[in-house]
Order: structure tokens, then C-alpha cells, then sequence
């Protein structure tokens, strides 16, 4: 008798067995996950949006004549970015992500974020992934580095189309400081890019809320209008003063701690609290996700 030998079967744990070649880091390539998302219609509709938005702002200035025009700073008598907003192209950028840092920015990360898992879950075919046979963590650590890439770029993009469209609206030059002062042009992209890192961090609490949520529910609406939601509830509780220092450990509290990287004199100690308290929120709520998942029972 000749005996048949048998390809040998790879063990990875005890009872768990895997077959010849596999790997689980291998499953769910990134770039298939990003190809994937990119080819949605809401990642061309958001983009669109955030890249139109400069050009509307080009376009209200010249009809209104310009946001300063009037000399009642911006007619609420205090002054902001928005008065400054057509001395230059860095101007407009930095006015750009003013007026879109509180809320704007917010719904491209909550709806990349949110609608990763929730939208597989939704088509029911998050059990077919699973199955395929991609693990878990694998699963959700794809989704989330591809969703933190897309609003990275959602963020980046409208500062960039603004900072283009500005400089050919109102020309390069120094960044005016709506206080008096003004930063030299040389130093104006690194100190632009320096708000936009800032911005990006702040909004991980939104990142990681969305994204707990995503692993959820099974509705994709629910996911991102619960952490648009949320935000929304931070921000009204940080305008209430009777909290007093509380407020400091709402992310919302720091969310325009990026403005200090536009005075003449860096100032990080904003920044850095912000920073701190927007990471340390994340890492939870990333935490509970993929703990959440790894114990819940697929039906979709």
C-alpha cells in the first residue's frame, strides 16, 4: 500500500485551523476597500459640495460688495476672518475653514465614518464578507484606515480649492490678522496646513462616534446622524457658560483652537489641550467598536 500524503493544515490557535496559504492580513486589500468607497455617489456628491463651496463664497462677495465694505466689522461689531476674508488668498482660505470648521467639515467625517459598516450591514452583505473568509478586526480595521483617509481628503480639499481660488480672486500676499498685524506669505501655507492637521484631529471624536455607531446599527442614516447629532449637543453645551471650566473637556470647547497657528506668535497650548482631549475621546469609542464587534452575532 502507498500512502496518499495529505496537503498539511495550518494551525493558528488550538481548535482553530486554517487553510494552506492564507492570510488574514492579505483579506479586504486597502486599496479595494478605498476603490470601493471612491466609486459610491455620496463620496463624488460630498466632494463636489466641499469643492464648490469656495466659489459660491467668490461669487456672494462680488455681489455684496465684500464682506468689510460696510466698516461695522462684518455688522455685529466685533471682528473676525470674515472681515479680512478678501485681502488675499490666504485670507479667503482661512475664512473658508472658519466658517466650515464648526459644522460643515463635520458631516463628510461623520458620513464616511458612519456609513462604512451600517452601509454593509444595510445591503446584508456584511455576513458574505465574513465569510469570505475576511476576520473581524480585519474587517473594521480596513473600513475605519479607508474612512479616516476619505475625510482627511474631504478636509484638505476645501482649504486647497480655497487657498487656489482666492489667490486667483484677490491675489498672493500676506495673511491680514483680523486684530492688526499680519503673517508674512512665506509663512502662511505652513501655518494653513498646521490649522488643517488641528481640524482633522479635533473632528477624530466625530470620527470615533460615527463609527461606533456604524458597528451598531444597521441603518446608515442612524450612524451619522446620531454623531452629527451628538456634535451638535456638544457644541450647544459648550456655549453654556454656567458649566465654567467643565467645558474643557468637551471636544466642541477647542474646536477653533486652530486659529491660534495664524498669530503672528505661534501659540500651541490650545492646540495641544484640544488635541489631547479629542485623541483620548477617539481611542475609546475606536476601542469599543472593535470590541463591540468582535462579540456581536452577524444577521445582515
Amino acid at each position: 500500500m502507498s500512502a496518499v500524503q495529505e496537503e498539511p493544515v495550518r494551525e493558528t490557535a488550538p481548535g482553530r485551523e486554517t487553510a494552506p496559504g492564507y492570510r488574514a492580513g492579505r483579506t479586504l486589500p486597502l486599496r479595494v476597500e478605498a476603490l470601493r468607497q471612491w466609486r459610491r455617489r455620496r463620496t463624488l456628491v460630498m466632494g463636489g459640495v466641499l469643492a464648490a463651496l469656495p466659489f459660491v463664497m467668490i461669487i456672494a462677495f462680488a455681489v455684496g460688495g465684500g464682506p468689510d465694505d460696510d466698516g461695522r466689522g462684518g455688522g455685529n461689531g466685533r471682528v473676525s476672518l470674515i472681515d479680512t476674508a478678501t485681502a488675499s488668498g490666504a485670507n479667503f482660505a482661512a475664512t473658508c475653514l472658519f466658517v466650515s470648521a464648526g459644522f460643515l467639515l463635520v458631516v463628510p467625517v461623520a458620513l464616511f465614518c458612519g456609513d462604512t459598516v451600517a452601509s454593509e450591514a444595510s445591503w446584508s452583505s456584511l455576513r458574505y464578507l465574513l465569510a469570505s473568509p475576511v476576520p473581524r478586526a480585519r474587517l473594521l480595521w480596513s473600513k475605519l484606515v479607508v474612512a479616516l483617509g476619505f475625510s482627511l481628503a474631504a478636509i484638505v480639499l476645501l482649504p486647497v480649492v480655497a487657498l487656489a481660488a482666492g489667490t486667483a480672486a484677490y491675489g498672493w500676499g500676506p495673511l491680514r490678522l483680523p486684530t492688526g498685524g499680519a503673517l508674512p506669505a512665506g509663512d502662511t501655507v505652513p501655518r494653513l496646513a498646521l490649522a488643517v492637521a488641528f481640524v482633522f484631529v479635533s473632528q477624530l471624536v466625530t470620527a470615533g462616534l460615527a463609527f461606533w455607531l456604524s458597528t451598531r446599527t444597521d441603518a446608515p442614516l442612524g450612524a451619522v446622524g446620531g454623531a452629527v447629532g451628538l456634535t451638535i449637543v456638544g457644541n450647544v453645551l459648550d456655549a453654556v457658560t454656567a458649566l465654567g471650566s467643565w467645558r474643557e473637556f468637551l471636544p466642541a470647547h477647542w474646536q477653533f483652537a486652530w486659529a491660534d497657528a495664524l498669530q503672528p506668535q505661534l501659540e500651541w497650548g490650545g492646540m495641544v489641550k484640544g488635541a489631547a482631549v479629542s485623541v483620548s475621546y477617539a481611542v475609546v469609542l475606536f476601542a469599543l467598536a472593535f470590541r463591540g464587534f468582535s462579540r456581536k452575532d452577524i444577521t445582515s
